[in-house]
């Protein structure tokens, strides 16, 4: 939930890039954090293990200039993907005012998607929020790789909710800040 700071006149919010093990997250994270100037973003805090495979989670405060004379500033975390983390992921989502959630587009790890965003909907649901209210952004990571589903695909299986979506190649930069972008459109539009 938001945090409105009156006394400084400032708006803390969370956005929390959810999704399978090695689909992207944390490359989002690194391509966001490179490309903003450096008086709007702090450094990027990553917990990893030694293969470089989100422990904890990543976590990257950005600010994005004013609303209604308050200063907007987010806070960017992505969760492991990891089945082992599942704790880890409940807690990182707990207090999220949006979701930009991250699948892997390549046909092999349809599975791993599915069962990602199931687990996404039921940690939101114990938290109190409706799935079907809540700002959330889907990414199609990898579109670039031989193996990757055609949009019309990934829609049919992934998002038959019809969030936004956008087809991304993290590691090139594409489609990172359009992502970017609608979350933050969507969370504020709620705040």
């Amino acid at each position: 939930m938001a945090l409105i700071d009156v006394a400084a006149r400032e708006i803390h919010a969370k956005i929390v890039y959810y999704g399978p093990g090695l689909s992207g997250k944390t490359t989002n994270l690194q391509v966001i954090h490179r490309s903003l100037p450096p008086q709007h973003r702090s450094d990027l805090l990553s917990i990893d293990t030694e293969s470089e495979r989100t422990l904890f989670f990543d976590f990257l405060p950005v600010e994005l200039g004013t609303v209604h004379g308050f200063r907007l500033r987010m806070h960017l975390y992505t969760v492991p993907g990891q089945a082992l983390y599942r704790q880890t992921r409940v807690a990182v989502l707990s207090g999220a005012d949006g979701v930009v959630f991250v699948a892997d587009a390549q046909k092999d790890r349809l599975a791993d998607n599915l069962q990602s965003l199931r687990e996404l909907i039921q940690n939101l649901s114990r938290q109190g929020k409706r799935f079907t209210d809540f700002p959330f952004v889907l990414q199609y990571n990898k579109m670039d790789l031989p193996n990757a589903l055609p949009v019309p695909v990934l829609d049919r299986y992934i998002n038959p909710m019809r969030a936004p979506r956008f087809p991304a190649i993290a590691v090139r930069s594409v489609g990172v800040i359009e992502t970017l972008r609608a979350i933050l459109r969507l969370v504020v539009d709620r705040l």
